[in-house]
């Protein structure tokens, strides 16, 4: 499978986080041609701030495999991981990390900076962006804008 195809995963994740009415930020994560994990956020819903997509997914992917470190495996998101989640991906020691669309007011996988290769750290993730962005996006968009025109309506 390709790059496009497993974020079609994550969208599809996304859509999930989407229905229960949360932000459709959704997450997949690949060890050898295999996704082996995969979560949507739910900070919402549950009112945890560490409710994630990425988190979720890493959490599982850590159960699956038995083990912390995420050696070898990819890690695709549908939108920038946030500060959090981009230490979740250093400390986990994934290896590579594809998004979607760019987030410029939290992203920190070269948007505002990029934590995954910040070469003080013991580890650095390859990042591949832009991944099905406008795809990504506009479930971002959509989101947002349904949201707004809800909130004028009360």
């Amino acid at each position: 499978m390709t790059d496009e195809d497993y974020m079609r995963l994550a969208i599809e994740e996304a859509k999930k986080a989407e229905s229960i009415g949360e932000v459709p930020i959704g997450s997949v994560i690949v060890y050898q041609d295999e996704v082996i994990s995969a979560g949507y956020n739910v900070r919402e819903t549950t009112q945890r701030s560490l409710g994630h997509a990425e988190l979720l997914a890493i959490d599982k992917a850590c159960e699956k495999i038995g083990s912390w470190r995420l050696e070898d495996t990819t890690l695709y998101v549908t939108l920038e991981p946030c500060p959090m989640c981009a230490g979740a991906i250093v400390l986990s020691r994934i290896k590579r990390v594809v998004f979607g669309a760019s987030d410029p007011k939290g992203g920190c996988a070269g948007t505002l900076m990029n934590l995954l290769d910040e070469s003080r750290f013991n580890h650095q993730a390859e990042v591949t962006s832009g991944v099905l962005e406008e795809e990504c996006g506009q479930l971002l968009t959509n989101f947002f804008r349904q949201l707004r025109a809800r909130k004028k309506k009360k």
